[in-house]
C-alpha cells in the first residue's frame, strides 16, 4: 500500500517555462549596478558563470547551493534591491499548475502523506510563499528545499529528508513525482521509492546526464495521479 507522495516542485506542480538563467541573473545585475550599464553586463556574465558551475556540481557531485553561494563564487555583493529584481524576473515561472489543487486535495482524503522535494538553489521561503499565493501550501504536510540541504536530488539524503519531514518510514510505500529522469526517477528508485514521470521538461544542458531509465508509472498532466495511484 502507498501511504506518502512526494512531488517535485519546478516543471512537475509548476509547469515547466523555458527561461534563461542568464537573463534573471542580468535582472539582478541592472539592478546593482543600474548606474553603470557596463559594470552591470560584467557581472550578469559572472553570475550565470558561477551558477552554470553550481549546477554542473549538481549533476556530478549532487552537492546542494544556494543564490548565496553564487554571489560569492561572482565576487558579487547581495543588494536587497538586486535581490527582489531577481526574485520579480522569476516570478513568471512559478504558478502552479491548475491541477494541482484538485489532485492533492483528491490524495489528502485518502489520507495519504504528500511532500514536496526540489532541488533549489532559492530560499525555502520563496517557494513557500509562491505555493500560499496558489492556495496549494496547506495541502502539503511539509516542504523540503535542497537550499537548507547539503545534497540534492539524486542523492538518496535528500529522499531521507523529505521522508523524515512528513512522517514516513518506509520507502517502498512512497512514490515520488518529478520530471527529470535521472534526479527524480532514478534517484528516488535509488532511495527504495517508486517513481512517476511527468515528462513535460526541457532540462538544460548544464544539468542533463544521460541515463536508462523506467519509470513505475508515466503522467500527462497532475489531474492523471490519483487514478494511477488508486492500481497501487
Amino acid at each position: 500500500m502507498i501511504d506518502t507522495v512526494i512531488f517535485d516542485w519546478g516543471g512537475t506542480l509548476v509547469p515547466w517555462m523555458s527561461l534563461h538563467a542568464g537573463e534573471g541573473w542580468r535582472a539582478y545585475a541592472e539592478a546593482a549596478h543600474a548606474d553603470d550599464p557596463d559594470r552591470a553586463a560584467e557581472a550578469a556574465a559572472a553570475l550565470l558563470s558561477a551558477d552554470d558551475a553550481r549546477w554542473a556540481r549538481v549533476r556530478d557531485a549532487h552537492d546542494a547551493f544556494t543564490v548565496a553561494h553564487v554571489l560569492a563564487d561572482a565576487a558579487a555583493e547581495e543588494q536587497p534591491e538586486a535581490m527582489r529584481a531577481y526574485r520579480a524576473f522569476w516570478e513568471q515561472a512559478t504558478i502552479t499548475d491548475p491541477e494541482a489543487a484538485p489532485m492533492l486535495a483528491e490524495l489528502r482524503e485518502r489520507r495519504l502523506r504528500l511532500g514536496v522535494l526540489s532541488s533549489t538553489s532559492w530560499p525555502g521561503s520563496w517557494h513557500e510563499d509562491w505555493l500560499r499565493r496558489d492556495g496549494v501550501l496547506d495541502l502539503f504536510d511539509a516542504c523540503v528545499w535542497s537550499s537548507d540541504l547539503p545534497f540534492t536530488k539524486p542523492h538518496p539524503t535528500a529522499f531521507r529528508a523529505a521522508m523524515d519531514a512528513v512522517g514516513a518510514t518506509d520507502p517502498a510505500r512512497c512514490v515520488y513525482v518529478g520530471d527529470r529522469p535521472y534526479d527524480d526517477i532514478s534517484g528516488a528508485q535509488g532511495a527504495g521509492m517508486r517513481a512517476v514521470l511527468v515528462p513535460h521538461s526541457d532540462i538544460p544542458a548544464v544539468q542533463q546526464v544521460p541515463v536508462d531509465v523506467h519509470p513505475d508509472g508515466v503522467i500527462q498532466r497532475l489531474a492523471e495521479l490519483p487514478e494511477l495511484l488508486a492500481g497501487w
